[in-house]
């Protein structure tokens, strides 16, 4: 298998962070979808990070739906197996991924589009939603001592971990960590496992 497309999106670093998880190797390739447009469409012409292209030459998109493929082909999942867990991990997995689209939609707004076209009012809602979203996830984290859902990593605790770290790369004159203690510390945990190690934002 060969994932494509640069750590430096919460994404694909979601994706090889999981993999790294259910003990699936995989190849690294870095094309980003700004400076290698053309290499990227030549393989998929979605130009769409991630992209895991398998064994057989088969591309998935969509980090959610690449990590169900890797789940069935590990036999396991990073989702508890209990209904009202499962349904905990699944809801803040979700606010972490709603933390991740918010900061890209910032990086578009105002580091793409030219400055004399872009509009503040958008720029405050998706500022708003993803506040919103860091303030449930510092609820959710707590002191950030423990994991998510029991003793074991699930999709939760990944996803969290990579977007708070996604979060203050991209903005950290908007977002303090002292703000969000809880997600500091849980953070700085999840960071220090050989898993996340292993896959350095870039």
């Amino acid at each position: 298998m060969q994932l494509v497309g640069y750590m430096d999106s919460p994404f694909v670093r979601r994706v090889a962070i999981s993999a790294r998880f259910l003990g699936q190797d995989y190849e690294h390739r870095e094309l980003s979808i700004f400076r290698d447009f053309e290499e990227f469409r030549s393989i998929n012409s979605l130009v769409k990070v991630p992209t895991l292209i398998c064994d057989d030459g088969v591309s998935l998109v969509d980090s959610t739906l690449i990590i169900d493929y890797l789940e069935s082909v590990a036999g396991r999942s990073l989702l508890p197996g209990d209904k009202a867990d499962r349904r905990t991990v699944l809801r803040i997995a979700g606010i972490a991924l709603v933390a991740m689209e918010k900061v890209v939609q910032m990086i578009y707004e105002t580091r793409q589009r030219p400055a004399d076209l872009q509009h503040q009012p958008w720029i405050d809602r998706v500022l708003q939603q993803l506040t919103g979203a860091l303030d449930l996830l510092e609820a959710i984290v707590g002191d950030g001592s423990k994991w998510l859902a029991g003793n074991e990593i699930t999709q939760a605790d990944i996803s969290v971990a990579v977007a708070w770290r996604f979060v203050l790369h991209v903005l950290p004159e908007r977002v303090s960590a002292e703000t969000y203690p809880g997600l500091s510390v849980f953070s700085s945990r999840a960071e220090a496992l050989p898993e996340f190690r292993a896959c350095p934002l870039s």
